[in-house]
């Protein structure tokens, strides 16, 4: 066993879910020094988790935050900023009423609480329409009717709830129209706005679980269709996901509970720390 100092803390928290075994599952790894980006792009490949979170507190008392896929850093990841704000008031890193203040290569995010939920906000990344694709159909398994792309995702509207969910892409295909990641939508019912899918085999998740950076783009594309600014949306993978979104001009607020499932420690030495 490692001497305590020379492991690192790590927990994993399923994100946009109020039960267990539910939601996106996000790992996320409160550092107590910088740590360099093979290191933490290694961690994300060893937990082959869609997200594991790295942050750590500034000297102005907020917090810089990175997310890594087995993969990849990313720009933007809404699960992962859920778990992690989760993380923080459960440990006693803010208090109940303070909020998270986080630095990151999409700048600054806040979460603030309210009640069970946590409250995102996080820049909107608006959908322009754009032609079909050729061949889009047949790597997707559905016929999209609407097509366009925000800054990092190619977006597909479906006509259908039912098309959506029993989808069942050509992965490996899908990576021809998307270095990032496929958002595939369609209109709901049943008390909820929208449904949607996530696709990013490109960085190495064949499927999200739940995507709360595609609903920076999914909330402004069915606000102007549906009339509304607040809607209630369902991510409908495996393990499904309910997110509360409201457009506010340039920023998207979006809501999602989170539950701690599991925490542990890495045994392996750290490298020594660094700023890269």
């Amino acid at each position: 066993m490692m001497p305590p100092d020379l492991s690192q803390p790590i927990v994993q928290i399923d994100a946009f879910t109020d039960r267990p075994f539910a939601g996106n599952p996000a790992a996320v790894c409160l550092l107590a020094a910088p740590r360099d980006r093979a290191w933490m792009q290694a961690v994300a490949m060893e937990k082959n988790l869609s997200e594991t979170c790295f942050v750590q507190r500034r000297a102005d008392g907020d917090f810089d935050l990175r997310w890594f896929t087995p993969g990849a850093e990313v720009d933007l990841c809404g699960h992962g900023t859920l778990a992690t704000a989760h993380l923080l008031w459960e440990q006693g890193q803010l208090r109940g009423n303070e909020p998270a203040r986080f630095h990151t290569r999409s700048g600054l995010l806040t979460c603030v609480r309210d009640g069970a939920w946590i409250v995102m906000d996080f820049p909107a990344l608006p959908a322009t329409p754009v032609a079909m694709p050729a061949g889009i159909a047949r790597v997707l398994g559905a016929v999209p009717v609407l097509a366009a792309r925000s800054k990092w995702n190619l977006l597909l509207e479906l006509a259908r709830e039912d098309e959506l969910r029993a989808m069942a892409p050509d992965f490996q295909g899908l990576t021809a129209f998307s270095d990032h990641g496929i958002i595939v939508t369609a209109p709901a019912s049943g008390g909820i706005d929208f449904v949607s899918r996530y696709f990013a085999p490109s960085i190495r998740v064949n499927e999200d679980p739940v995507t709360g950076s595609a609903h920076c783009t999914l909330a402004p594309w069915w606000a102007a269709r549906l009339g509304k600014t607040r809607m209630l949306a369902f991510q409908a993978s495996a393990r499904g996901g309910t997110l509360r979104v409201e457009v506010t001009g340039e920023r998207v607020r979006i809501a999602g509970q989170a539950v701690t499932v599991m925490e542990g420690r890495l045994l392996q030495p750290l490298r020594r720390p660094t700023t890269g």
